[in-house]
């Protein structure tokens, strides 16, 4: 197994112009555990290979939907399942002991439990860091060699949680063997089975607007990037080649279809915008960066050519057509005028 394992490694980072696609790579499992009272509980479960999120918990059946197709790795459905069920023994075990000892803890209902387990591939090396636990949203304890670790934030509580979980020896043992074997071998089969996906770039769009202005003097640009895959980018607002420190990257959120859509915002002096532009670089892009101008430029002199093109047409026109005008017309007698001035003639037999 230990050659197969080190096998697939070989050939996803071997070589090739996507070589640094699986150097870093995390595939995460993320539960959490709402305690109303001692008789009325709700948990929510998800699996994450890195930003993309491949697995749910389904509550109700107790096991897991699959999101992407190859969310099973190499895992035949056997496997699969008996990950479901070791998964779902080790949620009600712990909700058992979190209830019988929530007086001795200190746990006051209603609280909420988080739990994170995780293998990471880092420069061709698999490290798994497992079961984490925390409290409130607080740091509490950590599974490390076959025993639970309190944590610095979890204080006395951490300390008589771990001294429990601790008396649990054999537990702890099978638990650190099966996840230590089990999960670099699932890492490596996502990204095997779902290479596709994982490899595949979306170039982004982008457009400007403003929003709601901050003050009467003031405006608020804002930069919109929509639609790039993998979530990797960097936005910002430049004036000229400088970048704006007052720039503000709001959280980058998913769409539908698994693409990434942020928004940076700038706060700037209405009289203060000239030479501003977005910058976007993004790994699809190869290079050729997407540059937003707030104001173009040569606007201006794009404006002051816009208008005086058609006036020179007009004033081309008006010239050709009195030359053409004049030409077909005879030039005015100067006969007539001067005749007036002229003597009668007499003939010789007058």
């Amino acid at each position: 197994m230990l050659f197969l394992q080190i096998s697939l490694l070989a050939v996803l980072l071997g070589g090739g112009d996507n070589e640094d696609a699986f150097q870093d790579q995390i595939f995460r499992l993320i539960g959490t555990l709402s305690l109303q009272n001692r008789s009325w509980t709700r948990s929510w479960g998800s699996g994450w290979l890195g930003d993309l999120e491949i697995k749910t918990w389904n509550s109700s059946s107790g096991g897991f939907i699959s999101l992407r197709p190859w969310s099973n790795g190499n895992f035949s459905n056997n496997e699969m399942k008996e990950t479901e069920v070791l998964l779902q023994t080790f949620h009600h075990e712990l909700l058992h002991l979190l209830n019988k000892h929530a007086s001795e803890w200190m746990l006051e209902y209603p609280f909420e439990v988080q739990k994170t387990f995780s293998c990471e591939l880092h420069s061709g090396k698999v490290k798994v860091d497992l079961w984490r636990f925390a409290y409130q949203g607080s740091d509490l304890l950590s599974f490390k060699n076959s025993s639970w670790v309190p944590s610095p934030e979890g204080g006395t509580r951490a300390l008589q949680i771990c001294k429990t979980l601790n008396k649990r020896t054999v537990i702890n043992k099978i638990t650190e063997w099966r996840t230590t074997k089990s999960c670099p071998r699932y890492l490596l089969g996502l990204l095997d089975a779902g290479k596709a996906d994982l490899q595949k770039q979306v170039k982004p769009e982008a457009w400007l607007s403003t929003g709601p202005n901050p003050s009467p003097d003031h405006l608020l640009l804002v930069c919109h990037v929509s639609g790039f895959y993998p979530k990797p980018i960097s936005v910002m607002w430049m004036r000229g080649e400088q970048a704006q420190q007052g720039s503000q990257l709001s959280d980058i959120l998913p769409n539908a279809d698994g693409t990434w859509y942020p928004q940076i915002f700038l706060d700037v002096e209405a009289t203060e915008t000239s030479g501003l532009s977005c910058w976007v670089t993004h790994s699809s892009l190869e290079g050729q960066d997407i540059i937003l101008y707030l104001d173009p430029p040569n606007s201006k002199a794009l404006i002051i050519l816009a208008v005086m093109l058609p006036l020179l047409l007009l004033l081309t026109g008006l010239a050709f057509w009195l030359k053409k005008r004049w030409t077909h017309c005879e030039p005015p007698s100067t006969l007539l005028p001067l005749e007036r001035f002229q003597q009668p003639r007499f003939s010789k037999h007058t």
